[in-house]
């Protein structure tokens, strides 16, 4: 699907054939980055962020910015919801749900990393919409900068400026928290 092309009223029923392979596309570029012992494949994501996409009754899209965001955000929060439910059993359960499994640990997993990551775009969220929403389209949703800055309707430089400031901040985020957590 290219970029001008509009979703303007369509319905998720109609949406699915339409962007299927793109969709397909972000989630085999996202799980690419995660470990070779991950059991969910990028097929299986698509078709779980599709099932939250469509559940709640026949959405329609205001448009792609829309839509992508959407599957970015379901993608991000099946990821998380995956990784803390590893890290609560590989902790025997009693884990709470805003606790770090990573801390006091000197290797950290891919899902730990992820659900550090997830904590860090949440403080970033608040502090810095734009660069949150970048962060998202480009960790969660596989994006690259030329797509992102189609997506959100800004120039490939913006994205560029604006990814450089969004690491810099996670990972200032993510030290803090870590810091916090070694007292």
């Amino acid at each position: 699907m290219e970029p001008a092309e509009s979703l303007e009223s369509m319905s998720s029923e109609q949406l699915l054939p339409l962007v299927y392979d793109e969709l397909r596309r972000l989630a085999a570029s996202r799980m690419a980055r995660e470990s070779a012992g991950m059991t969910l494949q990028p097929t299986a994501l698509v078709h779980e962020a599709w099932l939250r996409l469509s559940g709640t009754g026949n959405r329609n899209w205001n448009n792609r910015v829309h839509f992508f965001r959407a599957a970015a955000l379901a993608m991000r929060r099946i990821l998380v919801d995956r990784a803390r439910q590893k890290a609560s059993i590989k902790a025997g359960g009693m884990r709470a749900e805003n606790e770090h499994p990573i801390f006091g640990h000197g290797n950290i997993t891919p899902d730990e990393r992820l659900l550090l990551v997830d904590e860090s775009l949440r403080r970033l969220e608040k502090e810095d919409p734009d660069s949150a929403r970048i962060v998202l389209l480009k960790f969660f949703a596989g994006l690259t900068n030329q797509e992102v800055a189609g997506t959100l309707g800004v120039t490939v430089r913006t994205v560029e400026r604006q990814w450089a400031y969004a690491k810099a901040s996670l990972f200032q985020m993510v030290r803090e928290i870590e810091a916090a957590a070694a007292v």
